[in-house]
């Protein structure tokens, strides 16, 4: 009997994860432990072993699919072996019509264009939904939820044809006639590399040939195959109509190309290039675009004489090991997590309907990384002295960058710091981490004029600052004394050590 592989849950505040990449392929004999693909979410990567030896007999998403902790996602059993008809695409969606009878099913196609479609992920409804995400959306407004319904026999390729939510998105951008393929995935299911080989084999619609696709997502009475299905004989046929009727005076892509290599200097690669919003990239821009739609945001701008900053610094670093790995951000890191516990009203987070104020600092740093921003948290930073800061920050980001954070490493924080200072950013507006209240943008040095008492004016090296707040539970008043203490406490960088303890190890 074929033993299931299910999405891992990983971590408490996971709901699904993103197939990164299949390591094995249906047909590949696996063993007990074996890495079947990698997954990820918006925190880290992961990678999902085989429960079980024998053959990878189902796959049933693709690379880039969005799916539901629990959910299955691939099959292992014997070679030749079937997998469990509970594996088909759009199953459990017939088998509850199947179970309500023919009203439940009527119902079903003119409730709503949310309801799962023969297109969906394999599964329950439940995780159709939860992974709608991927799906491309209905052709036009007066598309009903019907269009894609699960006829009677959705099993049967004569009557329907699936295709993953990724392969149609793909299909549907380049023009492919996705209904007259026969797909190579699972139970018949179209895939993106049938929608490749399509590509490839020129299977593309012309503007005419589009223009005919209704609603349903083949053309009106306009193909030479069955039912009135396009070929590639009509395409070809509408490729060279098309090609014919082109205005003489309209310039090709052939036409720009032999201009741009014509100019010296030009020869380098000016085609455009698409890349699919998908991982990390994907949760990062989900989670940003919630952020601004879901709070008030406000920037507050300041700056501190950095002098004791940077004369501390030349001293640590004179002082060698273990205190020359000690840099500004730590420093800033450190006095952040000081004044804090003095300024409750920023250390706190929001859930929509009350505010929690935190008595711990647990502090979020932004860390750059070729995946993408990830922010991991430094645990109870008020009671760690600076270098104690400093080795946790380092050992985070280097996590981070190595692909081997984990998620419960980047839950939890309940204020964050972002520094763009090394670009040499002068000021930015940082975008709130929810359900967060504040994060700190650190900026870049910079000489700023400041008149002296005997009217003489000065330049002397200042660190910017950029707090953003919700305004819909933090006034501007308090933002700004969190502010001017952090910038007398970085002018007075060594009274504030001295305030709070020693910089060594651990204690």
């Amino acid at each position: 009997m074929a033993t299931e592989v299910l999405m891992p849950r990983q971590g408490q505040s996971v709901e699904s994860c993103i197939i990164v990449a299949w390591k094995k392929q249906v047909g590949d004999a696996v063993q007990e432990g074996d890495v079947l693909c990698e997954v990820e979410t918006d925190k880290a990567t992961f990678e999902v072993e085989s429960p079980a030896s024998g053959t990878l007999i189902s796959v049933l998403y693709e690379d880039g699919d969005e799916v539901p902790v629990l959910e299955q996602i691939a099959f292992v059993g014997q070679a030749g072996e079937e997998p469990p008809a509970s594996g088909a695409p759009g199953s459990g969606q017939a088998a509850a019509e199947a179970g309500s009878g023919s009203t439940g099913s009527a119902a079903a196609t003119t409730d709503s264009a949310d309801a799962p479609a023969a297109g969906a992920e394999p599964g329950t409804a439940g995780a159709a939904e939860a992974a709608s995400d991927t799906r491309s959306a209905a052709t036009d407004a007066g598309t009903s939820a019907a269009a894609d319904a699960p006829r009677s026999g959705a099993g049967d390729r004569s009557d329907s044809v699936f295709i993953s939510p990724r392969a149609r998105d793909r299909a549907e951008r380049a023009g492919v006639p996705w209904q007259t393929l026969a797909g190579t995935g699972p139970g018949g299911r179209v895939i993106e590399r049938d929608i490749e080989a399509a590509m490839a084999a020129g299977t593309v619609a012309t503007r005419d040939a589009a223009g005919r696709i209704g609603a349903g997502g083949q053309a009106q009475g306009a193909g030479s195959g069955a039912g009135g299905r396009v070929t590639s004989a009509d395409l070809r046929e509408g490729a060279t109509a098309a090609g014919a009727t082109q205005d003489a005076g309209t310039a090709t892509v052939a036409d720009g190309a032999g201009i741009a290599g014509a100019i010296p200097g030009m020869q380098r690669d000016r085609s455009t290039t698409e890349t699919k919003l998908a991982g990390i990239r994907k949760k990062i821009a989900t989670r940003m675009l919630e952020s601004v739609q879901n709070s008030a945001q406000l920037t507050l701008h300041a700056s501190g004489d950095a002098r004791a900053l940077l004369a501390y610094r030349a001293r640590l670093k004179a002082a060698g090991a273990p205190y020359d790995g000690i840099s500004l951000n730590d420093m800033v890191l450190f006095a952040v997590s000081r004044l804090l516990p003095r300024h409750p009203a920023l250390n706190a987070t929001f859930d929509g309907t009350a505010i929690h104020a935190h008595g711990a600092v647990h502090l979020g740093m932004a860390v750059d990384t070729e995946r993408g921003l990830m922010v991991p948290v430094i645990r109870d930073a008020d009671l760690r002295p600076l270098a104690s800061i400093s080795t946790e920050a380092r050992r985070l980001a280097g996590a981070c960058r190595g692909g081997n954070i984990t998620a419960d490493e980047m839950a939890g924080g309940t204020f964050t710091i972002t520094n763009l200072g090394a670009m040499g950013i002068e000021m930015f507006t940082p975008v709130l981490n929810p359900p967060q209240v504040a994060i700190l943008g650190v900026c870049s040095i910079e000489a700023k004029p400041v008149l002296k008492t005997d009217g003489s004016v000065e330049h002397i090296p200042s660190m910017g600052f950029s707090l953003t707040i919700d305004h819909q539970v933090v006034d501007g008043a308090p933002a700004g004394r969190f502010l001017k203490d952090l910038s007398e406490s970085i002018a007075q960088f060594d009274l504030l050590l001295a305030d709070t303890g020693l910089i060594g190890g651990d204690s």
